[in-house]
C-alpha cells in the first residue's frame, strides 16, 4: 500500500514537472514569436518611413516644377497681352493714317477746285492792291503787326463792296511738304477769320494754302506769309 501511494505521489510530481516545462517551452516560443513579430513591425515601419521620405521629397519636386510652369505661363500671357495691346496701338495708328489720307483726298480735291476757280476767273479780275501778311517761324497766329496790316485792309473793303480778297498762303521749305501745305492753310484761315470777325462777306473771299516756297533769292523769313490781294472784278 505504501508503495502504491508512493508511486501515485512520483507520478504526479512527474505530470506537474512536466506541464511546468510545457508551460516554459511555451513562454519561449511565445516571447520569440514576439521579438520576431516587432522587428519585422519595426522593419515594415522603417520602410513605411522611408516611402513617406520619398512620396513627401518627391511631392515637393513636383510642387516646385508645377510653381515653374505657374511662372512660364504667366510669363507667357505677360508677353501675349503684350502682343495684343501692342498689336491694337499697330490698329490705331493705321487708323489714324487712313483718315489722314482720306482728309488729304478731301483736301487735295479741295485745292484743285479753288485752283479751277481762280484760274479761270484770272482775266475776270484787276489786281487793286497786294500787301503781305508775315509770321513767324512755324506759326499761324496773328501778331500786333500782321492785325494793324489787316486794319487797313478791312476798312477799304468796306468803302468798297466790289472788291473782293485773294488769299494765298506760304511757308518756307524745312520741314515736310504734307506739313507745311497744311501750316500755309491755316494761316490762310487765320487772316480770313479775321476779315470775316471784323465784317468782310465770306463770299468776298477766296483763299488757299500752297505750301512752302522754294528759291534761295527769297529769305525764309519772307517766305512765311499770306499774300493779301484786293481784286475788282470787270
Amino acid at each position: 500500500m505504501t508503495h502504491m501511494r508512493i508511486a501515485m505521489v512520483a507520478a504526479a510530481v512527474a505530470v506537474f514537472a512536466s506541464g511546468c516545462a510545457t508551460k516554459d517551452w511555451v513562454k519561449h516560443v511565445v516571447g520569440k514569436e514576439r521579438v520576431e513579430t516587432e522587428q519585422r513591425v519595426g522593419q515594415v515601419e522603417q520602410r513605411v518611413g522611408q516611402v513617406d521620405a520619398r512620396v513627401g521629397s518627391e511631392g515637393q519636386r513636383l510642387e516646385g516644377r508645377i510653381g515653374e510652369e505657374s511662372k512660364r505661363i504667366d510669363a507667357v500671357g505677360m508677353k501675349v497681352k503684350s502682343v495684343e495691346e501692342a498689336t491694337e496701338a499697330t490698329r490705331g495708328v493705321a487708323t489714324a493714317a487712313r483718315e489722314r489720307a482720306d482728309v488729304a483726298v478731301v483736301r487735295a480735291d479741295e485745292v484743285d477746285g479753288k485752283l479751277t476757280r481762280l484760274w479761270t476767273s484770272r482775266h475776270k479780275r484787276s489786281v487793286v492792291d497786294t500787301v503781305r501778311v508775315q509770321f513767324g517761324f512755324d506759326r499761324f497766329e496773328l501778331d500786333d503787326r500782321a492785325q494793324t496790316t489787316l486794319v487797313t485792309l478791312v476798312e477799304e473793303l468796306k468803302k468798297n463792296p466790289a472788291l473782293g480778297v485773294l488769299l494765298e498762303g506760304y511757308t518756307d521749305p524745312r520741314g515736310p511738304r504734307s506739313y507745311n501745305l497744311e501750316l500755309s492753310q491755316r494761316r490762310v484761315d487765320a487772316v480770313r477769320r479775321y476779315l470775316v470777325t471784323n465784317g468782310v462777306e465770306m463770299w468776298r473771299i477766296d483763299a488757299l494754302g500752297f505750301g512752302p516756297l522754294d528759291g534761295k533769292e527769297t529769305p525764309d523769313a519772307q517766305k512765311r506769309r499770306v499774300t493779301v490781294t484786293l481784286t475788282l472784278s470787270e
